[in-house]
């Protein structure tokens, strides 16, 4: 369940320690086998990696899911609201929060001290260096602003970009050093010789998992916790994404 991924990037300060980051997306709390209580094994999980911050990027609801029961968004705020770390908590909304009122939703995690940014960005300090999370909103229902979003952040201050579909990393410059995001599931279903079924991208596998650089530029995309429409996932196992952002040698 817990994948680790080292990451060397140029837009990193040289001098500055290693950032651990814990990256949980598409909760999908309801969802055959994601029970609130389950959701409290993964906060478990997560905050034994002892990560620096953690950031989750999006639908944490269910809508349709086959065998899936609907839990208010009160209580999925509480479920996950044992996450700690240093630099706290941050994150993002997708699709289906939006689709099962993303307001409510927004309250529902900031009333547990989780900081929810949509065109927003927020600065942590960690061993006495400044970072910021540029949070996108969701593409699909709502409007993304990257480049502003970007240009609202301090200047000289490393940024990791925070969204739920992975295709707004194409509108994202180097501003970022880098864009984290969620919402494909890495497919769900992933068959020998045939590989992902399906995947809710434009770009088709090419943003489906993993880390990903184009034109100096990276992305890491994370496959998940829960399950969307069929309560099936075939080698794309629910992950734990622990990631250290470090700078490029």
């Amino acid at each position: 369940m817990v994948n680790y991924t080292d990451i060397a990037l140029a837009r990193w300060p040289r001098n500055a320690p290693p950032l651990r980051v814990a990256l949980l997306s598409d909760l999908h709390v309801g969802s055959p086998h994601w029970s609130t209580s389950r959701i409290g094994e993964l906060v478990a999980r997560t905050n034994a990696e002892k990560p620096d911050i953690v950031l989750l990027a999006g639908d944490y609801i269910i809508d349709g899911v086959v065998g899936g029961t609907k839990v208010d968004h009160e209580a999925i705020a509480e479920a996950i609201s044992g996450l700690h770390a240093p630099a706290g908590v941050v994150a993002v909304l997708g699709n289906h929060d939006w689709w099962n009122d993303g307001q409510r939703m927004r309250r529902a995690l900031e009333s547990q001290g989780i900081i929810v940014l949509e065109n927003e960005t927020h600065t942590f300090v960690h061993h006495g260096r400044q970072y910021a999370i540029a949070g996108l909103a969701d593409a699909m229902t709502r409007q993304p602003e990257p480049a502003q979003t970007l240009a609202r952040s301090p200047k000289d201050v490393p940024v990791i970009a925070l969204v739920h579909e992975p295709d707004v990393f194409r509108s994202i410059d180097d501003g970022a050093a880098i864009t984290l995001a969620g919402h494909t599931h890495g497919g769900q279903v992933n068959l020998p010789l045939v590989g992902r079924l399906v995947v809710p991208s434009a770009f088709g596998e090419r943003y489906a998992a993993g880390h990903v650089v184009e034109d100096g530029r990276h992305l890491f995309v994370t496959t998940g916790v829960g399950t969307s429409i069929l309560p099936v996932r075939f080698g794309v196992p629910p992950e734990i994404a622990i990631l250290t952002l470090r700078s490029a040698p």
